[in-house]
C-alpha cells in the first residue's frame, strides 16, 4: 500500500519543484525560473498554514530518500449554490505530478484518493480538474466525467 501525507509547509519548496516538472512536461520543455516561483512559496506557505485550511496538498515522500515523488493539490471554492451542488462547496485539483524517476508506481492515484477524501470530509460533492491526455485515464478512473461546459480563460496581463 502507498501511503500518502498531508504536506505541511515545510514541503512548499518541493511542491513548486514538483509544479515546475508538471508544468515543463505539459509544454513539452524546461519551465523557466522565475518570479512563480516566489509568488508560488509564499502563497503556499500560508495557505498550508492556514487554521481552517481551504486548500491541500498530499505527497507521497520519495522512497528511501528526501524530498516529494509526488503529489495532488487543491482548493474549496464557496460558489452559489444549485441543483446539483446545494452547498456551493467546490472543490477544484491541480498539480497533479509525480517525478519522472517515479512514475507508473502509483502515487499520482494514492494521493488523488486521499485529496478526494478530505474534500468529502469537508462535504464538498463536486470536484473540477482539468486533464491532460496523460492524467484522464487515471481520473476517469476516479470517477470523473467530461462536462458539457466550455472552458474559457481571460487573461489580462503577464508578470
Amino acid at each position: 500500500m502507498i501511503e500518502t501525507r498531508r504536506a505541511v509547509t515545510g514541503d512548499v519548496a518541493e511542491l513548486v519543484r514538483l509544479r515546475a516538472v508538471m508544468l515543463g512536461a505539459m509544454a513539452g520543455q524546461p519551465v523557466e525560473p522565475g518570479p512563480w516561483q516566489q509568488e508560488a512559496l509564499a502563497m503556499l506557505q500560508a495557505r498550508l498554514a492556514e487554521p481552517e485550511p481551504t486548500m491541500a496538498a498530499y505527497v507521497v515522500d520519495v522512497p528511501d530518500g528526501v524530498g516529494l515523488a509526488a503529489c495532488a493539490v487543491g482548493t474549496i471554492d464557496l460558489r452559489l449554490g444549485g441543483p446539483a451542488n446545494p452547498s456551493g462547496r467546490t472543490g477544484y485539483v491541480y498539480n497533479v505530478v509525480t517525478d519522472e524517476a517515479y512514475r507508473r508506481r502509483g502515487f499520482s492515484r494514492a494521493c488523488m484518493a486521499s485529496l478526494l477524501g478530505w474534500f468529502a470530509r469537508r462535504g464538498v460533492s463536486t470536484v473540477d480538474l482539468r486533464a491532460t491526455a496523460d492524467g484522464e485515464p487515471l481520473y476517469r478512473a476516479l470517477g470523473f466525467a467530461p462536462v458539457s461546459h466550455t472552458a474559457l480563460r481571460l487573461a489580462t496581463g503577464r508578470r
